[in-house]
């Protein structure tokens, strides 16, 4: 159980990153001028939060064999 709450911390954290992330995207993609580099570089890092949130929510769920 101690295990778990620095594991939702980070979770927390994350997800928080992806968000704002997204939002930066949005902006990113809004405006006049596109940067292409960056806003590839920004999607890539929202994917690796991503496959990083969705390790640790699976290291939160109980194995079923207990």
């Amino acid at each position: 159980m101690e295990e778990q709450d620095p594991l939702c911390s980070v979770l927390t954290e994350l997800r928080e990153e992806h968000r704002a992330l997204d939002d930066a995207i949005q902006r990113l993609a809004e405006g006049p001028f596109i940067d292409q580099i960056r806003l590839t570089r920004l999607k890539k890092r929202k994917l690796q939060l991503k496959d990083a949130i969705a390790r640790l929510e699976s290291r939160l769920i109980p194995d079923l064999n207990a």
